[in-house]
Parts: structure tokens; sequence; C-alpha cells
């Protein structure tokens, strides 16, 4: 009889403590929960000269407050192929989902955030051509700055950025070591992509968000402007350079929260 009293207080114990347990992964899951409002998806898409691994803090600023981000890694071969990986990344979305860019990958979302899953823009110091219209027009719709460093494509038909004016023209606003790491494992680009045109524009029917860098030696802030006025982007001017999403990745980050919350 003791032993069964015994073991009866034990069960007693051990459902006493597995309730306590669940109700402690139910609070957890609740607070990160509450933390997200609106969209919980955000999908980023680096530009040329550069890769995914730029963007950590922006990732882990917006990853502690409970979204679920993912870094598309283009393979600057092509608008299509660049397309198609962050297409890729988006069907394996489980929901409404805000789509980031920068740079080239202005560009690239401009077409892939056609994709059903895609809610909002957010261009990032980015291209943002308009059907039928290509990267290259508007780089060249102004002039550029005197550190700006785009190379001709080479005999392979890739651009690259140049070493002696990398640090100036790229992330002026990055310590010498990290501008110097960077430029190491830049990332070429297919000069054609440059003169590919969209063949559709998700701005012209999506919630669209859009930061100028005010500071940025590779694309002309004013082109910036001239872009998202013609769209009726908000616009969010930051002080930085062409890499803002590693030199500010807190303003970067509160403009991406800010077309999360608003969903």
């Amino acid at each position: 009889m003791k032993t069964k009293l015994t073991l009866t207080a034990g069960l007693k114990k051990l459902g006493a403590a597995l309730l306590i347990w669940t109700l402690g992964l139910t609070f957890i899951s609740t607070s990160v929960s509450a933390q997200v409002k609106g969209v919980k998806n955000i999908v980023i898409v680096h530009g040329a000269f550069a890769d995914g691994s730029g963007w950590k803090g922006v990732f882990n600023i917006l990853s502690k407050k409970g979204y679920n981000v993912t870094v598309v890694q283009n393979s600057l071969s092509g608008l299509k192929n660049d397309v198609d990986a962050t297409l890729r990344i988006l069907d394996k979305q489980d929901g409404p989902t805000i789509l980031v860019g920068h740079s080239w990958g202005g560009t690239v979302i401009t077409e892939a955030g056609m994709h059903k899953n895609v809610v909002a823009l957010v261009y990032v110091a980015a291209f943002q051509p308009d059907k039928g219209e290509n990267t290259a027009q508007w780089a060249d719709s102004l002039p550029n700055a005197p550190e700006f460093g785009i190379l001709p494509p080479d005999e392979k038909g890739i651009i690259y950025y140049s070493k002696e004016n990398f640090h100036a023209g790229f992330c002026a606003d990055l310590s010498k070591e990290d501008a110097d790491f960077l430029f190491a494992s830049q990332g070429p680009i297919l000069g054609e992509s440059f003169v590919t045109p969209v063949t559709e524009a998700a701005w012209n029917s999506k919630p669209t968000y859009g930061i100028v860098a005010t500071m940025d030696k590779s694309i002309n802030p004013q082109i910036e402007r001239n872009m998202y006025k013609r769209s009726k982007t908000k616009i969010t001017e930051v002080k930085g350079s062409h890499v803002i999403f590693a030199s500010q990745p807190e303003a970067v980050s509160k403009v991406i929260l800010e077309a999360a919350e608003k969903k």
C-alpha cells in the first residue's frame, strides 16, 4: 500500500512539473510572438560586389525581435538567375513576407516581388526600374562621384569594383580592415545583368519603402531619390555609404520593421 501511495504521489509531482514546463514554453512562445506585429518573414537580397554576410547586423537585430530572416545568396550571373534564386527562397516562406533589396538587389526584388508571399518591398540604396527598364539606364542618368570605382566589363563580360576606389567609393564609413575584407570577398557581376530589362515591377502594386544613403558614392543619391519619388515610395534618408546596411544596421532595420508592422 505504501509503495502504491508513493508511486501515486510521484506521478502527481511529475504531472505538476510537466504542467509548469508546458506553461513555461507557452509563455516563451507567446513572448516572442508578441514582439512580432504583422508580417514575421523577411527575405533580404544583396547587391553586386558583395554577398549576404554584410547583413549580419540587420539579421541579428530582426532575429532577436522574433522575425524569421532569410538572406538570399545571389550568383550575380544575370537577372533571371538572381530572380530565380530569390523566388526559391520566397517559395519556402510560410506566409506574408517583406522583401528587401540592396543596390542591384533592388532590380531583383522589383521582379521577384510579384511572388504571392511578398506583401511589401524595401529598397536600400537600391535600383528601382519600372517594367521594360534596366539598371544601367538609371545608373547612367546622373554623373558619378569622383570616388566611383565600378570598372568596365573584362574580356569575359564580368564587372568588378576597383581596389583603388573600393573603400572610398563603396564603404567609406567602415574601417579599412572591414573594407579590405569586403574587397577580398567581393562578388563580381555579369555585365549583361545591368542591361537586362525587368519584365514586371512589383512596386506598382505593393507598398514600397526606400532608403537613400546620403553619402553613397556608388549610386548618386539623387538617382535614388528620383526613382523613389517616381514610384511614390516612402523615403527615409540616412547618412551613410553605399553599404549602409552594414554601417547603419539599426537605421535600416527600423525601416524594415516599419514595413513589417504595418501589414
